[in-house]
């Protein structure tokens, strides 16, 4: 059995061709051009590029929200590339998503309970309703949620309240393969750091493996074994996290460690709040693993 999990091949993705205001066509406009990406079994993946870099197309086209118009993706050893969508149901509860808004991905006219539950009945996960509400109330206690979101809506949490439940509803189904797309750009500098520490913990506990897409390079750093760096489409540089936050190769990697303030990631600092002193440059080969 191969160690990786999900293998995309040279994929590439454009929108069609468009009529401009005076009816004269348009070049399509590509944004992935040929990607190969490789997610082993139980290991976290970065994602980071600017705004408009195809950072989250690709995450769509990994888990085949969208169509590739050319390239290969494989799934433990099943190519879904052209897979009928009766055919991909199954697979769904395996490869699941994390929304960067959970305001927007979560039905503002049910409750919790029913955000929660549905899934877990629609997959078969839970024997019936009353075990899918005590997996759900397990997770809950774990997620430092009280029982009495259940019955709450949406709008009635706080944005970090609303971000657990999400993270909650994809850990109920057990997947082997997590997409997280900007999961914490929205939230507060604690919250954050509670958010990351769930979802560390959950990765370790659950053993699945993940892609984490961000513009955060300090988050990166902190949660991820190796990063891809994707610019306009392409991949320009990846590696260990390690590697390229001590040596990046590409000017573009250069510039994005330029542009953000880098904290001294402490291996503690996922459990903690606080807020750690930024590193000068001398000290940028001295990052260690969050």
């Amino acid at each position: 059995m191969s160690d990786d999990l999900l293998i995309a091949r040279d994929i590439e993705f454009g929108f069609g061709a468009a009529s401009s205001l005076f009816g004269l066509a348009k070049s399509p406009v590509k944004v992935l051009h040929g990607v190969t990406i490789r997610i082993g079994r139980g290991e976290t993946v970065g994602i980071v590029g600017e705004s408009g870099s195809g950072k989250t197309t690709l995450g769509r086209a990994l888990l085949r929200l969208i169509d590739v118009q050319s390239g290969t993706i494989e799934f433990d050893g099943l190519d879904i590339t052209k897979l009928p969508e009766a055919a991909m149901r199954p697979i769904r509860r395996r490869m699941q998503l994390i929304f960067q808004d959970p305001m927007a991905s979560l039905n503002p006219r049910h409750t919790i309970r029913r955000i929660v539950l549905e899934p877990m009945l629609f997959h078969r996960v839970a024997a019936g309703e009353a075990d899918a509400e005590q997996r759900a109330r397990k997770i809950f206690a774990r997620f430092n949620l009280p029982y009495a979101c259940l019955e709450r809506y949406p709008h009635e949490l706080s944005g970090g309240q609303r971000q657990r439940v999400g993270i909650a509803r994809v850990a109920l189904l057990a997947p082997d393969f997590v997409l997280a797309d900007e999961i914490v750009s929205g939230l507060d500098v604690s919250t954050q750091a509670q958010v990351l520490n769930l979802l560390k913990g959950l990765s370790r506990d659950l053993g699945h493996s993940m892609a984490f897409i961000s513009h955060d390079l300090s988050v990166i750093r902190a949660v991820c074994d190796r990063v891809y760096v994707l610019r306009n489409g392409r991949i320009v540089e990846e590696g260990s996290c390690d590697h390229i936050f001590a040596v990046p190769r590409d000017a573009y990697t250069r510039a994005l460690l330029d542009a953000i303030p880098l904290p001294k990631i402490d291996p503690d600092w996922l459990g903690r709040t606080s807020v750690v002193e930024p590193v000068g440059e001398k000290d940028t080969n001295s990052l260690t693993a969050g």
